[in-house]
């Protein structure tokens, strides 16, 4: 029988397989081919076997393969203990926990460097390699690194973390700094990570009404990063209703509905959409799963949905199944940002919740969110071996003898 680090190796596998697919499928162009405006060649599986989505199918598998091998369980134990030399328990781990602010901050900001930086659809997320297409997303980096990063700090302040001043304060610090500076380019992820950090303080321990004295200036932070920002007024005004500007900013919500609707039952059939023919714009990023809807119809849309609930459902298992609260914790963060994650692409392209840049984990095209979730997935199935290795490892009770 499978173990349910297997499952999720497997889950995950299944989804990229499908990203690889479809990703190919809407990415197809009408024109002649080699000709100006055409198309280079067709869509074969040649050209799907060498695409870009297929080298970062193969860069993933490799992430995931390298992280399910890493002995989480010695490096739980090293980290979880005090630095020889620490100061006083109050204070243990706030040097390191700053440092790690500056890092990524910084990192976040190099896509404000000329020459480096890359802006699409009015935001700067991106850093592209000079002299290629390649690109770069910095924020997803820091998605996963503050996930750790809160992970650590519950673990090793665990005794800290129901207090306010010493423990919570600087924990929802970091959170609300880190995932504040990524909401300024970002309010999707920003938002995604402020919710995801959160469930890892709770988690750790942290109190309720704690949480409940900073959700005002959060909010206030949300509405200020949407006041002051245009485009992100008219996705929200597109929202409460697409059909006063059908041609502007509520066709991307239209088109995205419409291609879901005409999928019906079993759909049009692989590689027979219309949409991605210049109907739906990002058909091969946030809005693919609308094109999956169109193509493979409710069967696939809803083949989909269940690989996701499989995933979920047997990574809580090895995160209900761990001891080591370091690692536990990151489990949390990782089931809780994949299902967030997955749900918020899914509001959005079904018309239930305004446009945001949030690509569908593991199959929408993109690189670097691709290679990131994959290790982080294939550390859950380490976390799984190292709990199959212990539970080896530890005596079995004897039968008891009874007296003839």
């Amino acid at each position: 029988m499978l173990r349910p680090g297997q499952v999720v190796i497997l889950c995950a596998l299944a989804l990229l397989t499908l990203g690889v697919v479809m990703v190919n499928s809407a990415g197809m162009a009408v024109g002649p081919l080699g000709q100006p405006g055409g198309p280079p060649e067709g869509t074969t599986p040649r050209s799907i076997l060498f695409s870009k989505s297929s080298a970062y199918f193969a860069l993933s598998l490799a992430a995931i393969v390298l992280a399910s091998s890493v002995p989480v369980g010695r490096i739980a134990r090293a980290l979880e203990r005090p630095a020889p030399g620490s100061p006083r328990p109050a204070l243990d781990g706030l040097v390191p926990t700053a440092l790690a602010i500056a890092a990524i901050l910084a990192l976040l900001g190099t896509v404000y460097l000329p020459g480096l930086g890359h802006e699409v659809n009015y935001s700067r997320r991106w850093l592209k390699v000079p002299g290629t297409n390649l690109t770069f997303q910095p924020s997803e980096v820091a998605k996963w690194s503050l996930i750790a990063l809160l992970a650590w700090y519950g673990a090793r302040r665990a005794a800290m973390i129901p207090r306010l001043i010493l423990g919570f304060a600087p924990a929802v610090a970091t959170l609300g700094i880190i995932s504040g500076v990524v909401a300024v380019e970002d309010l999707g992820t920003g938002v995604l990570m402020a919710a995801a950090g959160g469930l890892v303080l709770l988690a750790a321990g942290a109190r309720l009404w704690h949480f409940a004295l900073f959700i005002p200036p959060a909010v206030a932070g949300i509405v200020v990063l949407i006041l002051t920002s245009p485009y992100r007024i008219q996705r929200l005004m597109a929202f409460m209703d697409p059909f006063a500007n059908s041609r502007t900013t509520g066709y991307q919500m239209i088109q995205s509905m419409a291609a879901i609707a005409e999928g019906a039952g079993f759909g049009r059939g692989l590689g027979n959409g219309l949409f991605k023919f210049g109907y739906l714009p990002e058909d091969t990023n946030d809005f693919l799963f609308a094109i999956i809807c169109e193509e493979l119809g409710i069967a696939g849309a809803f083949v989909v949905v269940a690989l996701y609930m499989l995933l979920l459902w047997s990574a809580s298992r090895i995160v209900a199944a761990e001891k080591s609260t370091l690692l536990r914790l990151f489990g949390v963060g990782v089931v809780s940002t994949i299902a967030l994650q997955s749900l918020m692409n899914l509001v959005v392209v079904t018309g239930l919740g305004p446009t945001k840049g949030i690509a569908l984990p593991l199959v929408s095209s993109g690189g670097t969110g691709w290679i990131l979730t994959a290790s982080c997935l294939g550390l859950l199935a380490a976390m799984d071996h190292h709990q199959a290795v212990e539970s080896a490892q530890e005596p079995q009770p004897q039968p008891i003898a009874l007296p003839a």
